[in-house]
């Protein structure tokens, strides 16, 4: 991943945003150590950003597509209250493995519902409506994920979607991921159905409100 914005900020910004519990600082430590692309980690910054966000909203129930080790999961099911739930996808059985592992110790990690298997399939079975929802899965796919989701969140729900500047690729689109995501960015663009910002956290999220 190429850094969107210079180190230095970005080290400024997340040393002034709020600390990640020892459970999440041990997991992301992991996360680096054993995982390959472990630049997937939601981090810090984007991790409190994504559990504000759900925590604002006040959601109850929470989508996720794309899990990897459940660093974003555990965040955004610690805004939730106890009975509230969130149904995470993943296909990486490594991955989840690890996740499972750091929910089990979390007191939050009962509220966290995981479904392997391709995320197309498991939303088709899914029935709304969910309160938030972040996609951070494969990019191929982001238009139909959002279709999906819009389709399965509440009237003023919100919906986070992760890469959504790919490093700066989309200015450039070579390859089948990078136009799909720029495919996905104009969808959202000429969507009266929600609004949006495009924000550059990281490596860009886009803000979805359904109207």
């Amino acid at each position: 991943m190429i850094a969107l914005v210079d180190e230095r900020i970005e080290a400024y910004a997340t040393d002034h945003t709020s600390e990640e519990p020892e459970l999440l600082a041990r997991l992301a430590r992991e996360t680096h150590e054993t995982m390959e692309l472990p630049q997937m980690l939601t981090g810090r910054l984007e991790g409190n950003f994504l559990r504000l966000m759900v925590r604002a909203v006040e959601a109850r129930r929470v989508l996720e597509l794309g899990m990897f080790t459940g660093y974003s999961a555990l965040m955004m099911a610690s805004a939730l209250p106890e009975d509230g739930r969130l149904i995470t996808c993943e296909v990486n059985s490594k991955a989840a493995a690890v996740a499972r592992r750091y929910f089990a110790e979390s007191p939050h990690g009962h509220k966290i519902d995981v479904r392997m298997g391709p995320a197309l399939e498991t939303l088709r079975n899914l029935k709304g409506p969910f309160d938030f929802a972040f996609i951070d899965a494969d990019k191929e796919n982001y238009p139909a994920y959002y279709e999906l989701c819009l389709e399965r969140l509440r009237p003023a729900g919100v919906m986070a979607v992760d890469n959504v500047l790919w490093s700066g690729r989309v200015l450039n689109p070579e390859d089948e991921a990078t136009r799909a995501i720029v495919a996905f960015n104009e969808r959202v663009r000429g969507d009266d159905r929600a609004d949006h910002a495009l924000l550059t956290i990281r490596d860009g999220v886009m803000l979805v409100v359904k109207k």
